[in-house]
């Protein structure tokens, strides 16, 4: 054919051939495009910690959500008082762009429904053998509601002072005790050192009563650690039941968070997906 056509005709078809070959591309391309899902941005996980904790009690379960691809906060809880923890979380909480899921881990329960009431990036909560109270309510009265409570008992009171003036109470859990009635399946060294680098928790902060609780309008999961010696576990269920929480059980001790971090960050990864839905 190429010898039957002129140099200009020749040149024409061939522009055409290949304006052709790249509309087939194109289409195909937008076809397959089509039958792909868009990519969601994961939503951001805040890991509130408890009393007698830091913020390393996560490190295990930190290290299972960023290899899922999470971003991820730990900020230092301070452990002072039940409204001043809440509002420097929910700071902590207003400094990220996009979608959030706060994870509180006993006390940090507690803080963690009170700061994020009402704010409309949070996709959901998930308690880690943790307290989930309502309007009126102490962490102290949830965790005396029930029998089962030895951490109360193995406690020392230390004063300190207060920076107007005056005094508060810290709580510590006695050293020699920790492993037993915090972590006892946490391994000896592992549990020796939480026990010696243990944050305090002032009494005021454990006496302090929610006005909030974030779980009424926000999905909630719950795991219930069923070998807690500090929130016995029928406190536990009690919360969960009452608040409609998607809830597991798993046999641990109230130190979950560093005994089963693979599990925590399995019921986190659950309750972040549900967010994407």
């Amino acid at each position: 054919m190429s010898k039957l056509l002129p140099a200009a005709g020749r040149k024409a078809v061939v522009a055409a051939a290949t304006a052709g070959v790249v509309a087939v591309a194109l289409v195909a391309s937008s076809a397959s495009g089509a039958g792909q899902r868009p990519t969601v941005k994961k939503p951001t996980i805040v890991l509130v910690h408890g009393a007698f904790a830091d913020a390393s009690s996560w490190n295990g379960v930190v290290k299972h959500l960023k290899r899922d691809g999470y971003p991820v906060i730990a900020p230092a809880n301070p452990l002072r008082n039940l409204q001043s923890d809440a509002e420097y979380v929910r700071s902590v909480v207003d400094s990220v762009s996009g979608p959030v899921v706060v994870v509180g881990h006993s006390y940090g329960g507690s803080v963690l429904s009170e700061a994020v009431a009402g704010d409309r990036d949070v996709k959901a909560l998930v308690f880690v053998a943790s307290f989930m109270l309502k309007p009126g309510e102490s962490t102290t009265d949830l965790s005396g509601k029930f029998p089962g409570n030895v951490l109360a008992v193995s406690l020392d009171e230390v004063p300190f002072p207060m920076p107007g003036g005056g005094s508060g109470t810290d709580l510590y859990v006695q050293q020699r005790k920790f492993g037993a009635v915090f972590a006892p399946d946490v391994p000896r060294d592992i549990a020796d050192v939480m026990a010696a680098t243990q944050r305090p928790v002032t009494a005021a902060a454990l006496n302090g009563q929610a006005t909030k609780a974030a779980w009424t309008s926000i999905p909630s999961w719950n795991m219930i650690a069923t070998d807690d010696l500090a929130i016995p576990v029928k406190a536990q269920r009690y919360m969960a039941e009452r608040a409609g929480a998607h809830t597991v059980e798993i046999k641990a001790s109230h130190a979950v968070t560093v005994s089963r971090p693979q599990a925590v960050a399995s019921l986190i990864d659950r309750a972040a997906r549900s967010t994407s839905r």
